[in-house]
């Protein structure tokens, strides 16, 4: 297979999961080159997401670590075997390659929890939420420039709003609620699509109050996108760099209870779309 010049973050993701497993086997490169039979340069390439693997190599190597996890060994096949080409790839070279990576995200999660306690969780957006947005954290961007933000966060909300949505469960804080990114009448009709989609059976939308006991924040916003097995799932976290994807067993672990504290600090469902209703009166 040939060599990528700048592997997705599926593809990265693969290779780590595949070094992992050689680590955890406790063999070093040469000796998977040797499975292989190629070199240790080309092992290091596959773990790193710069060359590609086949089914037959995947399934080899995870025999030869003795790995007997039959479902993480096929979700290892279907990233390495997967060629979709889905709309995000229509933005490569005009967006940077977190956007691409993200909606690829999107696309293959199983289920999708988010916390927001400064801006609305981008999939609930309106545009004109989002163009603001834009506008104000880029004030050097030209128009077309927004407008390609803009574009692809709203082709993002398929995976909550197209033929076969994911499970979406989503914790917001009254700050992000009362922020006021757009004008009077955007606020207004962004509370009302969160209205709107926290009807739907697959989407739980929770608030915390500012009067809430017992929550020291859930830090800036997190997204905890589901893999085909728990080992694989993401987190995505802002960071001062960008965009930052955490993979590891600990960290996700740690996410996944942090998840669970901040949903236990906020409303229930039905409270909560009371609570956001109020909001829209007051606007």
């Amino acid at each position: 297979m040939g060599r990528r010049q700048e592997p997705t973050a599926r593809q990265a993701r693969l290779g780590l999961e595949l070094r992992r497993l050689r680590e955890a086997a406790g063999l070093k490169a040469t000796a998977a080159a040797s499975l292989l039979g190629v070199n240790s340069v080309q092992v290091s390439q596959i773990e790193s997401g710069i060359s590609g693997v086949s089914e037959q190599r995947v399934r080899r190597l995870a025999a030869n670590y003795a790995c007997s996890d039959k479902e993480l060994i096929d979700a290892l096949v279907a990233m390495a075997t997967d060629r979709t080409r889905g709309w995000w790839e229509t933005y490569r070279g005009t967006l940077p390659a977190a956007y691409l990576d993200l909606a690829e995200l999107d696309h293959h999660a199983r289920f999708r929890h988010d916390v927001a306690v400064i801006h609305v969780p981008g999939l609930l957006q309106t545009e004109d939420y989002a163009r603001s947005l834009f506008a104000y954290m880029n004030p050097e961007f030209p128009d077309a420039e927004v407008d390609l933000r803009v574009e692809h966060r709203m082709r993002r909300r398929v995976v909550i709003e197209g033929p076969d949505p994911i499970p979406y469960d989503t914790v917001i804080h009254e700050a992000a609620l009362r922020i006021r990114v757009a004008g009077r009448a955007a606020s207004r009709a962004q509370l009302h699509r969160i209205l709107g989609m926290s009807e739907a059976k697959h989407i739980s939308v929770q608030v915390i109050p500012f009067t809430a006991d017992d929550f020291a924040g859930g830090g800036s916003t997190m997204v905890h996108s589901g893999g085909p097995v728990p080992r694989l799932d993401t987190v995505v976290r802002d960071a001062p760099h960008g965009t930052a994807f955490v993979d590891s067993e600990a960290q996700l672990d740690h996410f996944r209870k942090l998840f669970r504290r901040v949903k236990g600090a906020a409303l229930p469902p039905k409270q909560s779309r009371d609570f956001i209703h109020q909001l829209t009166k007051e606007l």
